[in-house]
Formats: C-alpha cells, sequence, structure tokens
C-alpha cells in the first residue's frame, strides 16, 4: 500500500532495544519513587531502549486512593503499594503526630488511630487510656491550684493585717481581713482526694 494512517509501532529485542524506528504507547513511572506517572508516546530510534522510567506495559489502576502504583523493584512489573501521603499518622510510644510525606507501609510504630487523651498507651492493637496516670494528673493540677489560691490569699491576709497594726485599716478591711483568713483556712481544710467529689471555697470580694 502506497499510504498508511496508522502509526508504525517498533518492535524490541530480548535486551530492549528497538529494532526498528517508530512511535510506541509508554506507562512512565518516577524515577526516584518508581510511582507510575502517566502514559504518552515515545520515539523509539533503532538499537536504542525506552527512556529511563519508561514501560511498555499498562498498570492496572486500583479503585481505592490509597493505593499507589509503582513499578516493582526488578523493573518487571506494576505493583501496588500503600499510600498514606496526607494522612496523619500517631507514634504509639510517644503520641507525637506528622504527616505522611512519602508512599509505602507505615512502619511499626506508627498507627492511624488517633489518641483520645494524652494518657493513652498502644496495646498493640489500639489505644486504651491510663486512668490511674490520668486522676495522678488531675489531682496534682487541682493541688496546684490549690497552691496558687492559697498564695492569693496570704498575700492578701498580708496587706490587711499590716493596716490593722498601723491602725490604717477601715472596719470593711478589719472585716474583710476576717473573710481571706477564714477562705485560706477553709482552702487548707479542702480535701481534694476525690476530684470529683469537691467545691471550691468562695473567694472574698
Amino acid at each position: 500500500m502506497k499510504y498508511t494512517t496508522d502509526i508504525k509501532t517498533p518492535k524490541f529485542d530480548k535486551n530492549g532495544f528497538a529494532t526498528s524506528n517508530g512511535w510506541v504507547m509508554v506507562y512512565r513511572a518516577n524515577t526516584e519513587t518508581r510511582e507510575y506517572i502517566f502514559a504518552d508516546m515515545e520515539r523509539t530510534v533503532i538499537g536504542v531502549g525506552l527512556s529511563a522510567g519508561a514501560y511498555l506495559d499498562a498498570p492496572e489502576l486500583p479503585d481505592s486512593a490509597d493505593i499507589a502504583v509503582c513499578r516493582s523493584k526488578d523493573e518487571k512489573s506494576w505493583i501496588n503499594v500503600p499510600d498514606y501521603r496526607g494522612k496523619t499518622v500517631y507514634h504509639i510510644k510517644t503520641r507525637q503526630s506528622h504527616k505522611i510525606q512519602s508512599i509505602g507501609e507505615l512502619p511499626s510504630e506508627l498507627t492511624l488511630l488517633k489518641p483520645k487523651t494524652s494518657f493513652d498507651k498502644w496495646d498493640g492493637k489500639q489505644w486504651m487510656t491510663d486512668f490511674d496516670e490520668k486522676q495522678k494528673n488531675d489531682l496534682q493540677q487541682i493541688e496546684n491550684q490549690k497552691q496558687s489560691l492559697l498564695h492569693e490569699a496570704e498575700q492578701r491576709i498580708i496587706q490587711l493585717e499590716r493596716k490593722v497594726r498601723l491602725d490604717m485599716a477601715s472596719k470593711e478591711e478589719i472585716s474583710l481581713l476576717r473573710e481571706w483568713e477564714v477562705y485560706s483556712i477553709k482552702l487548707i481544710d479542702l480535701d481534694i482526694s476525690d476530684s470529683k467529689e469537691f467545691n471550691w471555697p468562695k473567694k472574698p470580694e
């Protein structure tokens, strides 16, 4: 036939070199990550192989966005690889979070499961809250607040006592001194051993 509208498709020998000039559909992979990029046409020259990252066999595209298509290490086939890029993962020891930047299986020390509290510990499959540790922390926070309130009360008492000692206190301030002293005693006597079963005494105004 004098003319043809067909694109001449070259063949390749056993070493991967083209046996004729022409154009061929290739499927490209990133040469560093081996992840599939796109398909396009590549021009072939007799005795020359395909460019780096170009392959003749088409990959099977996955249905899930959590799967990446990559070229195998031996470059003989396309394989599916877990793809968690953009997802937040958590370290099972520190609970520290960060976003995944590359494809591949998660390291054993990372999980996609988010801890619910800062007292969660990994049991090998899931996060479990250490309620004893949480209670200790809650009580410590309450004790810190109690000491802060006591310090405030003692400072007010010292100021008012000085005024009384120097006969510079008004009747209202003398009464207020007693209120702060009563308040400070109530704070001292406050039982915080059960973080859910107590009420802070009312602070003098």
